[in-house]
């Protein structure tokens, strides 16, 4: 892939030259042409019917592309209610009139199962009707969430407008201490710039943390990219991006053309070096209300949830395994663990996770979103606290408005349901 230009570019402003077919810079407005599309069982009954609208007068009402659209259900499953099993058939017979093949009812969190089954792929533009749709762009791919209505503008057409977005680089550098993962990364970068301070921007992540990071982790990294109002979080495509994919998409080679030119022009380059960062915690009600374990030590939990598209996949789930030992569960304190996709689920209970989170009073859930969009199960009471390994804290997010979310690592949060409150893990 080449452009005729000469001008550095950045990864987002070469992913939509591509989309748009000509070279474009940031601030300009573009129609571009989608990669791959996502919807799930929350957004993509409302995208059904927007499309029907917007086709009513059409004679063939027809998907512009059903080998480019994926269907997921993840946020009630099984069906919870009588509505949600009504979405449910919504979906199965809209895809099956449009022939869309790329069609999963029960595989798992549909950021996890994206990527998992080789639909993303470097210098991608994919929209999802789900803003955590930024995950992808631990690929090298331009991923992002978009309305119910801009989906179905997508489903009739496989286009859609955008402003090309700046980009604010974030370098991070120096070797992570002993039992600090990504997602502390994520939160102290969050908590340092603001849940505004990258408001449609493309937050690039690279230095050499992040380069040093496996899929797994980067992919917690871009996920949580819209905290801080981010309009997708790139991590440059390398040789981990490359062994992930070929594992998933037997013809994949890695195009080096798909990363940010050396002089490409960045709105903000903020450097981090976390080489002293210790364990980080994000507290109610704010996702940016960031602040280090230590300064929130001994805060009574009644509920762990280690899951979701964040930290739902099975190095994450190890992490809490290996710490948690033969050790049970605090008296008082609910241990719900939910792998992120039913290949993840398989890798947990190979490994014997299942039988040992058990054994130590802990209960373990199929794959989907459990309670982290406060829905299905798993929801706090009024008044209960909450520590989650998910992406957000808002009032309300996981149960009751009167309930407090706090959100943290693997690490913390394993440590925390051995001791019944908030943990340094550094100590267990």
């Amino acid at each position: 892939m080449s452009t005729n230009t000469d001008q550095a570019m950045t990864i987002s402003e070469k992913i939509f030259s591509k989309a748009s077919g000509k070279t474009v810079k940031a601030g300009e407005f573009v129609m571009a042409n989608i990669d791959m599309a996502m919807t799930h069982d929350i957004t993509g009954p409302l995208a059904v019917e927007g499309f029907y609208e917007i086709m009513r007068d059409k004679e063939q009402k027809k998907v512009w592309d059903p080998s480019k659209i994926v269907i997921l259900f993840d946020h009630q499953v099984p069906a919870d209610s009588l509505n949600a099993a009504a979405n449910h058939i919504m979906l199965r017979r809209f895809a099956k009139e449009q022939g869309i093949i790329n069609y999963d009812v029960y595989e798992g969190v549909c950021h996890q199962v994206m990527p998992e089954k080789g639909h993303v792929r470097p210098g991608d533009l994919v929209v999802g009707s789900d803003s955590h749709t930024c995950a992808y762009g631990a690929l090298g791919a331009f991923s992002t969430g978009i309305g119910s209505t801009d989906m179905a503008a997508v489903f009739a057409s496989g286009k859609l407008w955008f402003r090309v977005p700046e980009t604010v680089r974030f370098e991070v550098n120096g070797k992570l201490p002993k039992h600090v993962y990504s997602k502390d990364v994520i939160l102290h970068l969050i908590g340092d710039v603001g849940a505004e301070g990258a408001r449609y921007k493309a937050a690039e992540y690279a230095g050499s943390t992040v380069q040093d990071m496996p899929m797994s982790e980067r992919m917690t990294v871009s996920n949580m990219a819209i905290e801080m109002g981010g309009k997708a979080g790139i991590i440059e495509a390398d040789k981990v991006t490359e062994k992930y994919l070929q594992e998933r998409i037997p013809d994949f080679k890695l195009d080096p053309y798909w990363k940010s030119d050396k002089d490409a022009a960045s709105s903000e380059i903020r450097e981090y070096d976390v080489s002293k960062l210790e364990p980080q915690v994000a507290c109610p009600h704010n996702v940016d209300n960031v602040k280090p374990v230590s300064e929130v030590e001994g805060i009574k939990v009644d509920q762990v949830f280690v899951g979701s598209c964040t930290n739902g996949r099975f190095e994450d789930i190890e992490i809490v395994a290996k710490m948690m030992g033969d050790e049970p569960v605090a008296k008082g304190v609910r241990l719900l663990i939910i792998p992120a996709s039913r290949t993840e689920y398989m890798k947990v209970l190979r490994a014997g996770y299942i039988e040992q989170f058990m054994e130590a009073g802990a209960m373990v859930e199929s794959p989907c979103c459990g309670p982290c969009m406060g829905g299905s199960f798993g929801l706090l009471g009024d008044g209960e606290v909450g520590l989650a390994t998910s992406n957000r804290n808002f009032r309300g997010r996981e149960g009751s408005p009167q309930s407090f979310v706090y959100l943290s690592s693997p690490a913390t949060a394993a440590a925390s349901a051995l001791t019944g409150e908030i943990t340094d893990p550094r100590k267990i």
